[in-house]
């Protein structure tokens, strides 16, 4: 019955694209915002994409339409969000891209991630004249915190590696929308409100984001024409101007001379302190194609991304540790208890071992059976772990049971963004882009229409591992660590899921809990994704959010310790369903609502 099912709906297909492929997109009324609705789940053929945001989706969506592949889509989807979700990504920050290629049936990778100056030091975010770490906002809110952009150099890499339009042509999308406008809603409003005392301090980012002294309405028109400007720049003379010319003249200027305001709206305790990026930092600038991180869990093969980020490192870990049990033989409270203490175990590795110079050796030996089967060894079926426990031995050599104690907890920023993009082809692509904290380092390149990311305040401010050497401290040249984790799941060699999520740290347990509610649970991706979630990153508290209560007294009689948090993540997903359909899955209400599109809308999603 499944094989006729899949038949019955693959040999309507042909005719279902040619009538969608031939028809006109939907036009927008003369001057308007091209504005699709919040759908966070649709099912269909053709593609699908993915966002957190209707525009970026549309944008997509019409690449798809009009023929282009999953890169081709996700790169111009990733240009709209720098428009419409500028405090969370654009081409002033960076990123990770993960992309199953259907022709080799390879997945590759591509590390855009902000890298430091050639003359950051150890002690780049300590106060010289009181020998103590800078407040965090002090920190964040510099010139010190604004590592060189790799998002600009991804898209152009991608694009000409596997695409088949040009960036220029991946770039117009964006720059109408920027210059024509778009609906404010209320998201957009409360993150300039949120960041006001900070954006107020520049004299670009106030003019931008503060007009009048206060953020746009809701409702309310808003446009970046120096962005739209800068995006036609760029698809003109290519990244070149972005990295040696004229615009990577004004980043540096922006990093060494912040745009102070002189009449600054609201308050702001902190000195506004330079940096010391130089044009060099920018014109050396080169993205990495590194192996991606593979496991296997359930018979499926999970790919991640490698150092910098430790999202395939620790999402893997975990995996490799759930799967030393039999899950499908236990409650509900047994498995999430072993969810809590494996990703606890995971962050404890992380933290120890990985970072921007982490070999390949030894991540590869974290991701290692053996190894996964001493870590789960440590997990106390009646007991919670004492947090902080203490990262494993790596060292190929295992049979007993360390001691699990005395380790260093994970803290981490909140933002960044997501995309999940299919084609017909079966191309898949998994994109995490981010400027770190929401409104990044405050500070917009005058003249640009972006904002700076705060990537460098992801180091280690000073070292973490007690006599242990710390993996993510500031350097010369060095990238941070990150928690992105674009995750694909392939089924006998073909794509089954994609996900991935912003949020910090919390990244790495949000999608390994969609994996476990989806994989182990046996929810569909729809309710695997709405459902409540909780974070254990090896600290003595598991923040939850309010829906996870219900799950919180047998967990909490076990010895977990709770502490609430309102939202933890924002996901986006595709999964290849058996029938030859996608589902596109966004979230239905974290941070306002996703959206998901498909090309062609056939049936409905499952429940």
């Amino acid at each position: 019955m499944r094989l006729r099912r899949r038949t019955a709906l693959g040999a309507l297909l042909p005719t279902l694209l040619a009538t969608a492929l031939a028809a006109p997109a939907p036009a927008a009324p003369a001057g308007a915002a091209t504005v699709a609705p919040h759908v966070p789940t649709v099912v269909g053929f053709g593609g699908a994409v993915a966002t957190v945001d209707p525009d970026a989706t549309h944008v997509g969506l019409d690449v798809l339409r009009h023929g282009g592949n999953a890169v081709d889509a996700a790169i111009a989807a990733a240009a709209t969000l720098g428009v419409t979700e500028p405090f969370s990504s654009g081409i002033g920050g960076g990123g990770f891209l993960v992309f199953y290629d259907a022709r080799s049936g390879r997945v590759r990778t591509i590390d855009g991630r902000e890298a430091a100056p050639v003359t950051m030091q150890q002690n780049a975010f300590v106060n010289p004249d009181t020998g103590l770490p800078f407040d965090f906002q002090e920190a964040r809110v510099s010139g010190i915190s604004a590592g060189v952009p790799g998002s600009l150099a991804t898209w152009d890499a991608a694009l000409r590696h596997w695409g088949t339009t040009s960036l220029k042509q991946a770039l117009q999308p964006a720059s109408r929308i920027a210059r024509r406008g778009f609906v404010v809603d209320q998201t957009f409003r409360t993150q300039i409100s949120d960041n006001t005392n900070a954006f107020g301090r520049f004299s670009s980012t106030s003019a931008l984001y503060l007009p009048g002294g206060q953020p746009p309405a809701v409702g309310s028109r808003w446009r970046n024409p120096d962005l739209a400007a800068t995006y036609d720049l760029i698809g003109r003379e290519g990244i070149g101007v972005f990295y040696r010319g004229a615009v990577a003249r004004d980043i540096v200027q922006t990093v060494t001379d912040p745009p102070l305001a002189a009449q600054p709206i609201g308050s702001w305790p902190f000195p506004v302190r330079p940096g010391t990026m130089a044009r060099s930092d920018l014109s050396d600038y080169e993205v990495r194609f590194p192996a991606p991180t593979r496991v296997s869990y359930q018979g499926l093969d999970v790919y991640g991304m490698a150092t910098p980020s430790s999202g395939g490192q620790a999402v893997g870990e975990a995996l490799n540790i759930l799967g030393q049990f039999d899950l499908g033989a236990m409650s509900r409270t047994e498995v999430l208890h072993r969810y809590l203490e494996a990703s606890a175990l995971a962050f404890a590795d992380r933290n120890r071992y990985v970072g921007d110079g982490t070999s390949r050796a030894l991540l590869d030996e974290i991701l290692t059976d053996g190894f996964a089967g001493e870590r789960a060894c440590q997990i106390d079926p009646a007991h919670a772990l004492g947090k902080p426990v203490a990262p494993g031995v790596p060292d190929g050599s295992y049979g007993g049971c360390a001691s699990a104690s005395a380790g260093a907890p994970e803290t981490a920023g909140q933002s960044t963004t997501n995309l999940t993009v299919a084609d017909r082809w079966g191309n898949v692509v998994e994109y995490t882009l981010t400027i770190e904290q929401i409104g990044g380092n405050a500070m917009v390149v005058p003249g640009h229409g972006f904002l700076l990311n705060n990537e460098l305040t992801d180091f280690n401010v000073s070292p973490t591992q007690g006599s242990a050497p710390d993996p993510n401290l500031p350097g010369p040249g060095k990238r941070p660590r990150s928690s992105m984790a674009p995750t694909i799941v392939l089924a006998d060699g073909r794509p089954f899921l994609a996900l991935g999520s912003p949020g910090g740290s919390t990244i790495i347990t949000t999608v390994l809990q969609i994996l476990l509610n989806r994989l182990a649970f046996g929810q569909s991706l729809p309710a695997a994704l709405a459902a409540p979630r909780a974070t254990q990153r090896n600290t003595a508290a598991v923040p939850a959010e309010p829906g996870f209560a219900a799950d919180q007294a047998a967990l909490a009689a076990l010895g977990h310790l709770f502490a609430a948090n309102p939202e933890i993540g924002a996901a986006t997903a595709v999964e290849f369903l058996d029938d030859g359909r996608i589902l596109a899955a966004a979230e239905p209400t974290r941070r306002g609502g996703g959206a998901a599109g498909v090309v062609v809308p056939f049936g409905s999603p499952p429940s």
